[in-house]
């Protein structure tokens, strides 16, 4: 018998907050993350902008010595589950074979390859940190976020690229809706503003190169869009079935009722013709909840501000929603957090459950002037306040053709 899923917990460690409370209220007030990077010298760097975490102190959770093995990423992840976990009520300990963790990430502990590679090729093999490979793989994130809350059910990652948080919510998601477990905690984490990361991305010419004015680098669906502006943070949610949820007599936020996947097979980095392959992921999670389009009345899109990506994911909300696709409001909360890759899907299903419960739309920033191609409502400049808010849909589009959607749903 499927389980109903709900929400019981969210934490957020993003560029525009290092809360829930706080990253809500930079996204309706359209409050911009980006500005130039100074977590290492990007001069020479033809993008030198980035939408970094600031002020983050995780002290609370790790000493001094824990916190130089532990990676970026792995920090992140930890302090936004203790937020999900404290918020949800939560007893793990007296269900810890019943509650898993399952979060994503994209590129995992790249700082530490950086540093590892440096000491092989300036000091030998000899001086390489026996913590390298732990603090490293992508797994680490879920393993540590694992022991420290005691969680000791199923313990995954996906990497997926930027769908990896969206693969991992959908698992967490599916274990709970069959039964396998109680409860998850689940979303992503990302930590690559890096010389590698940054510079890697720049070679692809994916990333905006607005140096001289940060806060409007990242404008999806705006014709004068030039790529993406990299982001870093965290979102962690808590999956629960819901029986188990209103036996303990907890706050419902909002209910998981619908995932969809689909591959592209078209290209390494560009999205599929027509946006086809996110059109299936969309229709997918749309079967998968049992709605129809019109019950839909928010879409936090992918929205990256990359010429393909902005123009492709329209057409695919068009092959969907059809004559629907001019009356659903449509945002991209990357306009003002960057694209934090890995963890996209985490943070935005968290904008997502708090649209639901706030009735309001965050709005897309610096939309000045809309591409031709990309001509539906994208909320520009300030957040909408809406009635009977009922189902969003949260889009993520990951290189290697990888396309996820996930729907959640207002609790009655």
């Amino acid at each position: 018998m499927k389980q109903r899923v709900c929400i019981t917990g969210m934490g957020a460690v993003t560029p525009i907050g290092n809360t829930v409370n706080d990253y809500w209220q930079a996204l309706c007030s359209g409050q911009s993350g980006v500005a130039r990077i100074d977590a290492f010298d990007a001069s020479a760097f033809t993008t030198q902008i980035a939408a970094q975490v600031r002020d983050l102190d995780a002290t609370a959770y790790f000493d001094n010595k824990e916190l130089r093995r532990t990676a970026r990423f792995i920090q992140f992840a930890v302090v936004a589950a203790m937020e999900a976990v404290q918020q949800s009520g939560l007893d793990i300990q007296s269900i810890a074979p019943m509650c898993g963790v399952e979060i994503g990430s994209g590129m995992g502990g790249i700082e530490v390859l950086e540093a590892a590679a440096h000491q092989l090729a300036t000091k030998g093999p000899g001086r390489i940190s026996p913590f390298t490979v732990p603090m490293m793989i992508v797994d680490m994130a879920a393993g540590i976020v694992s022991i420290k809350t005691g969680a000791k059910g199923p313990n995954a990652a996906s990497v997926t690229a930027c769908a990896s948080a969206a693969h991992s919510m959908a698992r967490a998601f599916q274990l709970v809706r069959d039964g396998v477990v109680t409860a998850m905690i689940t979303g992503g984490s990302e930590a690559v503003v890096t010389p590698l990361g940054v510079g890697s991305f720049c070679a692809a010419r994916s990333l905006s190169t607005r140096n001289d004015d940060p806060k409007r680098a990242s404008r999806p669906f705006d014709v004068d869009r030039d790529g993406f502006v990299m982001g870093e943070g965290s979102g962690i949610l808590i999956f629960e079935s819901l029986e188990h949820a209103q036996a303990r007599g907890a706050t419902i936020l909002a209910e998981v009722v619908g995932f969809g996947a689909s591959g592209d097979a078209h290209h390494i980095t560009a999205p599929a013709p027509e946006g086809e392959g996110g059109a299936r992921a969309m229709q997918a999670a749309l079967d998968d909840a049992g709605i129809q389009t019109d019950a839909v009345g928010y879409v936090n899109a992918h929205g990256t501000s990359t010429r393909l990506n902005d123009s492709l994911e329209t057409q695919a909300l068009k092959r969907v929603f059809g004559d629907q696709a001019s009356k659903v409001l449509i945002s991209s909360t990357k306009s003002m957090t960057g694209h934090l890759l890995g963890a996209a899907a985490a943070i935005e299903a968290v904008a997502s459950v708090q649209a639901l419960l706030t009735q309001t739309v965050p709005p897309t920033i610096n939309l000045d002037n809309p591409d031709p191609e990309c001509d539906l409502n994208y909320v520009p400049h300030v957040k909408q306040s809406v009635e009977n808010l009922t189902h969003v849909l949260s889009n993520s589009l990951g290189f290697g053709g990888h396309n996820a959607s996930i729907i959640f749903k207002s609790f009655s």
